[in-house]
């Protein structure tokens, strides 16, 4: 619902490209420019044609983003709409290329750049990088600061030159200002400007923008949009400081007022740095905006290993590769040395003293590396890892199950998980993900299902026993959970449940706002606030008297929404981050991340002990540097990094939807494709169609409150009505032919990410080509034979209506259910896998001559001794322990991928013999347990 209107109120400009504010405004610009060549030429020609109404509007949408940006100012802008009133064009067009080039070149980051003079001369203005080298100096990096108050024209003016005449050679960062004047365009301006890094909110501002975003409805409502609209102007500033907080975390926030400071700064909230009195000047104001920049551009880790490869010294320890000697000696190898440089050799040794650190030990920079981390990622405690998400998982399994614990777990995890429970000795109830068969995908696992299984351990007694649930979000398809949701739900029947949440795909979320509401970090912390406060105790309490005597319905139980016990409640969450996959970081370089109310007394030191137990004593120095800078990154732009991201997917999903062409022979999948209608309560199919483009805010209110949502940077192509399956057009066509690289492929689709560090161009290239196969494949299809025509039919029909369906999870065979006669479904996989390890209890039965048919035709309970992963999809279908069911043989026969772990065709399926399962039992559960029930 929009805020309230007064009759005589102007109109509000509407701004509703939030997703591509930043292409838009660069390509506008361009527009422009060459709006105004053409006007040129055909002045001397034929007339204008109408371009100057077209110039005029595009200058009129620009102004509505430059409003909030420090480049080109407010000056500025004037000054092009002086010579556009005055028709002098020609003027305009050097003006216009000037800023276009300025913002092209990020050179107005390096230098000012002062319209307003020598308007005559068209100089070329330098392009060197953002905070880049020249002339073999660094140039101090930039950023804009956003001050918030209701000032004049020329009060701005005075503020800027104010606060430029304070800078100092010796700072090391130089900045600009943008002013907004209300709450609302502070906001939008947050929102829209990435350069923004600090904000400095004054006193007496009104509530209301004259332009409208769609997207910040939703904060605008949770905050109360008219009972802070009708406040007094002097108490908006610590609710607009809460507020930006929420968007951006990662902002250093100052708050300036005339009232009594003392006062304020007793009740100051941790999202503001400090509270300052109108009548200071502006030295200590500035002073303090470096310092908070500083703060976050600092590197421990990073800076030691740099310092520490710049020491002469003598090495007589391990490493003779360490200084680069035993490569820039060689004969043989100097290659190695021009291809890498000498930096890396100079920074590779095996000391942790000299200013280094130890990681299984931290106490200097590596310590003060993790903190920082957890401070950007929202995290409590943060550990680095240099040995994969594969050794995070591990190691936050070893630490929090003992052997005999049940964890609950998505059956399609990452195959580490399997592997931890067998090393952990946890009993594992594997939870069965709803099936995309048409696409030969899973999705997620429905809450539904997680309750269920609670509801049934809680009602068997053993609720106790069950210590974590873990769950990937979001998955390699993209699928994301309602985290808040499954927490809260869970956390009222088990309310010290531990929530382990895989998000190997998922680090980049936490820094733009709409992803991060769903990240595990922001949930726990949001989780903690609400159950401390006095309003979620009294929702509780009406809660409870709602559902009175019916505690213990299950039926109840599984179709309310449920809410935890404030007394009781106990947030504890760990994510881990494959930093590497979609942030700054070499390969391999990941971080867990650590929001546990009970680390301190109950996990610490298993934790420790688990560390030390999967990881190196000689740990990658690179790669914890990595991590160090990738954390300062994401501090200082991963706000800008993402918002780009999202917005080449978005305009990769545009492109192709629109395309004739395309739309042919390839679609995007959205979210009515890959999240079933029940768990999208918003109702919303699509974030993106042709009529209304982005402009409905659709993925802002699916965030908000379905099931499960799809990330749109995670992009499905189906590419069934080619007639080509999906490992195909990996391999043939998209590799062999064009060199574009994916990771996963389904019978019928390819998965494309955009991440950080995809350009317009590697977008535009993706493009160039589908739009070369498809014409390709017209011309095909245009010389086929009547017969070739048929065969092409008969795969695309293969494809696109012939799918196997997807086996859920059988059972676990009663050898290796703690409780065969129990109703409760987990079972030892420990036991199954390293039952295995016998070769004499084991054997092979062919799938392609029939003899495993033979058996379960007798009767008899065929169970596997192995994990059987195909690739794709990437998980196992069957694991240690499991009963081979026929839907599980009916899917591997219908797999035409080439790779499929632990499956060997000559040989047949590994199992376990009869005699095997038979001498596995307790001695009370042998009769017929390896025979199905006639």
């Amino acid at each position: 619902m929009d805020e309230p209107q007064s009759v005589d109120a102007p109109a509000r400009r509407t701004l509703d490209f939030y997703h591509s504010a930043n292409q838009l405004r660069f390509d506008t610009w361009h527009h422009v420019e060459n709006l105004l060549e053409r006007l040129s030429a055909r002045q001397r020609r034929d007339g204008n044609d109408g371009l100057i109404d077209q110039i005029e509007e595009c200058l009129t949408s620009l102004e509505s983003i430059e409003d909030y940006t420090a480049f080109p100012s407010k000056d500025d802008f004037n000054l092009l709409w002086k010579l556009y009133h005055r028709k002098e064009f020609a003027l305009l067009a050097r003006i216009v290329a000037r800023i276009a080039r300025a913002l092209s070149s990020d050179s107005y980051r390096v230098r000012h750049i002062e319209l307003g003079r020598n308007l005559e001369i068209d100089e070329d203005i330098e392009t060197p990088e953002a905070g880049g080298e020249r002339d073999g100096v660094l140039h101090r990096p930039y950023f804009e600061l956003l001050i918030v108050d209701d000032i004049s024209d020329e009060e701005i003016r005075a503020l800027r030159d104010g606060l430029r005449a304070i800078r100092r050679p010796e700072d090391r960062f130089v900045y600009d200002v943008v002013v907004v004047p209300s709450f609302e365009d502070a906001l939008i301006a947050v929102l829209f400007n990435y350069n923004i890094q600090a904000c400095v909110i004054r006193y007496g501002f009104p509530f209301h923008s004259k332009n409208h975003l769609q997207v910040l409805q939703r904060l605008l409502r949770n905050i109360g949009d008219t009972e802070h609209a009708n406040q007094p102007d002097h108490e908006r500033g610590p609710l607009l400081g809460a507020a930006l907080a929420e968007l951006r975390p990662e902002l250093d926030l100052y708050l300036v007022t005339d009232l009594a400071v003392e006062d304020i700064a007793g009740n100051i909230t941790q999202k503001l740095r400090r509270v300052f009195y109108q009548q200071e000047d502006y030295l200590e104001l500035h002073l303090s905006i470096l310092r908070g920049i500083q703060q976050r551009y600092e590197t421990p880790f990073f800076t030691a290993l740099k310092e520490y490869s710049r020491q002469p010294t003598g090495v007589f320890h391990a490493m003779p590769i360490s200084r680069g000697k035993s490569v820039t000696k060689s004969h043989w190898i100097q290659d190695m040395a021009h291809f890498y440089g000498i930096n890396i050799f100079l920074a590779e040794t095996s000391a942790t003293s000299g200013g280094l650190d130890s990681l299984l030990q931290p106490h200097g920079p590596i310590k003060k590396a993790q903190q920082l981390a957890a401070r950007a990622f929202g995290a409590r405690r943060t550990y680095f890892v240099t040995n994969g998400t594969s050794t995070a998982n591990k190691i936050v399994v070893q630490a929090l199950v003992r052997p005999g614990d049940i964890v609950l777990v998505d059956r399609d995890c990452h195959k580490s998980h399997h592997y931890g429970m067998v090393l952990a000795g946890a009993h594992v109830c594997y939870l069965d993900s709803y099936p995309l068969d048409e696409y030969s995908m899973y999705g997620a696992v429905p809450l539904r299902e997680i309750k269920q299984r609670l509801l049934e351990y809680k009602k068997a007694g053993e609720l106790e026993r069950v210590k974590l649930l873990l769950l990937t979000n979001c998955t390699f398809d993209g699928i994301v959970y309602n985290v808040e949701r499954v927490m809260e739900e869970c956390l009222a029947i088990k309310p010290d449940l531990v929530f382990l949440w895989d998000e190997a795909w998922f680090a980049f979320a936490g820094f733009t706002p709409v992803y991060r509401q769903r990240t595990a970090m922001a949930t726990a912390r949001r989780l903690m606030e609400r159950y401390r406060s006095d309003a979620y105790r009294e929702h509780y309490a009406a809660w409870r008297e709602s559902i009175a005597g019916k505690e213990d319905d299950e039926a109840t139980l599984l179709d309310t929404r449920l809410l935890p016990d404030p007394e009781r409640v106990r947030i504890r969450a760990y994510a881990t981050h494959s930093t590497h996959k979609s942030l700054t970081s070499l390969r391999q370089g990941s971080m867990i991340h650590v929001h546990d109310q009970d680390f301190r007394h109950r996990v610490e030191e298993p934790f420790d002990e688990a560390y030390m137990t999967h990881t190196s004593t000689s740990p990658n120095y690179q790669i914890l540097a990595s991590l160090d800078v990738g954390r300062r990154q994401v501090e200082l732009e991963g706000f800008e990094l993402v918002q780009k991201q999202l917005e080449r997917a978005m305009s990769l999903r545009e492109r192709v939807a629109s395309h004739p062409l395309l739309r042919r022979y390839f679609r995007f999948l959205v979210a009515s494709d890959m999240v079933p209608a029940e768990y999208r309560p918003s109702g919303i199919e699509s974030y993106y169609n042709v009529e209304s483009r982005w402009r409905n805010n659709n993925m802002v209110e699916a965030w908000a409150i379905d099931d499960f949502v799809v990330d749109p940077t995670r992009l499905t192509l189906y590419v069934g009505d080619t007639g080509i399956d999906g490992d195909t057009f990996k391999n043939a066509y998209l590799m062999d032919k064009y060199g574009i690289q994916i990771n996963k492929t389904s019978r019928n689709t390819v998965l494309f990410m955009t991440h950080i560090g995809t350009t317009r161009s590697s977008v535009a290239y993706l493009i160039e080509v589908l739009v070369k196969i498809a014409t390709e494949f017209d011309q095909e299809l245009e010389d086929a034979s009547p017969a070739e025509r048929r065969i092409h039919a008969a795969r695309v029909r293969s494809l696109t209506q012939e799918q196997p369906p997807l086996p859920d999870f059988s059972r676990f065979h009663a050898a290796f259910r703690p409780r065969p006669q129990a109703t409760t479904p987990e079972g030892d996989l420990r036991k199954a896998f390293f039952l295995a390890y016998d070769s004499g209890r084991c054997e092979y039965l062919r799938m392609d001559d029939g003899s495993v048919d033979a058996e379960m035709a007798r009767g008899r309970e065929v169970v596997s001794a192995s994990f059987v992963i195909p690739y794709p999809p990437g998980f196992p279908i069957l694991v240690p322990g499991q009963v081979i069911s026929e839907d599980i043989l009916r899917f591997m026969r219908a797999l035409d991928v080439k790779e499929i772990h632990g499956f060997r065709p000559e040989l047949g399926l590994q199992v376990f013999t009869e005699q095997a399962l038979e001498d596995s039992l307790e001695p009370g559960d042998r009769q017929g347990t390896t025979r199905k029930a006639s």
